[in-house]
């Protein structure tokens, strides 16, 4: 019989996330069932309850797609996971598996339509859709849960699953690397992540921000230089010199003047969310041989990858950690730009449990690393 576990979740676009019960479904022969521990808030999981990507997809939604939990449960041919498993889910939960997107290993471009772990018509409930993380627990295909290595803190490797992915893969693909200049634009939950995957990949790294507001930051996270781009001096200051510009923020920017800073062949590439129009002149991508390109977040073996990597180089993201009843207040203060750097929320808490089993006061976990 489907389970019944508490949740947070819209009815409506613009309305408060309030306390929901809402069912999962039986753990068949390939799926694995988690209790979620914590599920980090990404600015997309804002957009959907916005009402940035239109109506809601199903009513009531629950959001969350940065999942860390340990394995309850197993089907009857479940290979790849174990009971007491430390387990993470990202953006997706299922794919056709069979377009040459799925079997190229990038199954978030799947042309026969992913299934997003929250909001997607769910294949294995005909009428349903997919409910997210902001919830006591999960159920999903073995081969979309991924492994959280040891040394990881569970908390902070949240976000991993999809601001760490969204990071990683274009860095990876365009060659962040020693020797290579890498400029992040933006400091938020992508950007900070982004600057710390780069310098593990051993680039040098450049922050570029339009105020210098949070120089301070960019420093205590590893970058080695820091430039304002509000009154545009930096874009000339810095021309010709990037192997790639990485923009993380969910604004439209300036192509024109982010692709001036490649060097030869150098990539621009956009990995945050935004819904507005940013006009593209051609003239600076013939100079240099340039190239601007999109990014969505990894496929599901390259996510496994890029835990790997940040268990061995000591990355995960900074976060602070709230009780499900403070989404709402935490949404306003992402909009507040009022958090450093990503909001991860307590498991615990969906039933309105203490968040922390150790006694700490919740003080305790801000600003974890």
């Amino acid at each position: 019989m489907p389970t019944t576990v508490r949740a947070f979740g819209a009815h409506d676009v613009r309305q408060p996330l309030v306390p929901l019960t809402i069912e999962r479904r039986d753990v068949g022969p390939h799926d694995v069932r988690l209790d979620i521990l914590y599920c980090g808030i990404c600015h997309s999981d804002m957009n959907y309850v916005g009402g940035a990507f239109g109506p809601l997809p199903a009513s009531p939604l629950v959001p969350g797609h940065e999942i860390v939990g340990r394995v309850t449960e197993t089907g009857s041919a479940v290979t790849r996971h174990r009971v007491g498993d430390l387990v993470g889910i990202g953006c997706m939960v299922n794919s056709c598996r069979r377009c040459e997107n799925c079997r190229a290993g990038q199954e978030q471009y799947c042309l026969g339509g992913r299934t997003l772990v929250f909001g997607s018509p769910d294949p294995a409930e005909p009428g349903a859709h997919t409910q997210g993380g902001y919830s006591e627990a999960v159920v999903a295909p073995e081969d979309f849960v991924v492994r959280v290595p040891d040394g990881l803190d569970p908390a902070a490797a949240a976000p991993l699953l999809c601001a760490g992915i969204t990071v990683y893969a274009p860095l990876r693909r365009y060659g962040a690397a020693p020797g290579s200049r890498v400029a992040i634009v933006g400091l938020g939950g992508l950007g900070h992540l982004g600057v710390k995957m780069a310098r593990a990949m051993g680039a040098e790294v450049t922050v570029l921000s339009r105020s210098d507001r949070k120089r301070d930051d960019a420093e205590a996270l590893g970058a080695d230089h820091y430039a304002v781009t509000g009154d545009g001096s930096a874009f000339a200051d810095l021309a010709n010199t990037f192997d790639i510009v990485l923009s993380t923020v969910s604004a439209p920017i300036s192509l024109k003047d982010h692709l001036g800073m490649l060097r030869l062949h150098g990539t621009l590439v956009s990995v945050g969310v935004t819904t507005q129009p940013m006009p593209l002149d051609v003239f600076p991508l013939l100079q240099n041989g340039r190239a601007y390109a999109g990014s969505l977040f990894g496929g599901i073996a390259e996510t496994q990858e890029m835990l790997d990597f940040a268990a061995a180089h000591g990355v995960s993201a900074d976060i602070e950690l709230i009780a499900a009843q403070d989404i709402n207040t935490a949404y306003e203060r992402i909009l507040a730009s009022d958090v450093r750097h990503r909001f991860v929320i307590d498991g615990a808490t969906f039933g309105g449990q203490s968040p922390d089993p150790s006694g700490l006061p919740r003080a305790a976990a801000r600003g974890r690393r």
